[in-house]
């Protein structure tokens, strides 16, 4: 699998079809893609990217964010 095919398959998820939030171990996305192409993917969708410990948090949804603490 390219590292293309492999950061599109997280857009094809149901979750991320229906707006919701998809979650991926950095060293996954490391593995088999690069940050820098998630990020680009993410940004192309006009959705969110955030990082947490180990692991993306992408926000399959383009309204506005409000992080309250």
């Amino acid at each position: 699998m390219s590292p293309y095919e492999s950061i599109n398959d997280i857009f094809r998820a149901a979750s991320a079809k229906n707006g919701n939030v998809v979650r991926r171990k950095i060293a996954n996305v490391e593995k088999f893609a690069t940050f820098k192409y998630l990020l680009k993917e993410v940004q192309a969708r006009g959705f969110h990217l955030v990082e947490t410990g180990d692991q993306y948090i992408i926000i399959c949804n383009t309204g506005q964010i409000k992080v309250h603490c």
